[in-house]
């Protein structure tokens, strides 16, 4: 909710009433060129993906800005849609907690669990060989206990 219908804005040109041609979040530090206003009839960047309007879409928008896959771009478009006073304090936090602290622990729980699963794998195989030699030396006593006969 802190964000939501943050991205819906953009600039229309007030001639012809068509949205800009690169459009951008505006109503915050963005002031639309002359000729045009700000109007929120916009689907939002990126086609509409990138927004926080529900709880599915503003995951997502997390996920990419922990993953340092444009969260610098997530930061200007809220800048230009709410203005430059507090919203930077949130996105540098959600990138040094959730990029550097929470994706490293989460990628050190999958590194151990893989690491068990390729133990247990290594012991099934283990057990197996030698149950193949054993198996083999009955063989082979079999067919010596044969011939010897």
């Amino acid at each position: 909710e802190l964000f939501m219908g943050a991205f819906h804005k953009t600039c229309f040109d007030l001639q012809t009433g068509e949205m800009m041609e690169d459009p951008t979040p505006c109503g915050g530090l963005f002031l639309c060129p002359n000729g045009t206003e700000c109007r929120e009839e916009w689907e939002g960047p990126q086609w509409g993906i990138t927004c926080f309007d529900n709880f599915g879409q503003a995951m997502l928008t997390v996920f990419q800005c922990i993953t340092l896959e444009g969260w610098t771009d997530m930061l200007y478009w809220i800048h230009d849609s709410q203005g430059n006073t507090w919203q930077f304090i949130y996105f540098v936090t959600m990138v040094v907690l959730g990029a550097f602290f929470v994706m490293n622990l989460i990628l050190g729980v999958l590194s151990g669990e893989f690491s068990k699963e390729k133990e247990k794998a290594q012991s099934r195989g283990d057990f197996q060989r030698l149950r193949a030699q054993q198996q083999m030396e009955e063989d082979l006593q079999g067919y010596i206990d044969w011939i010897t006969q």
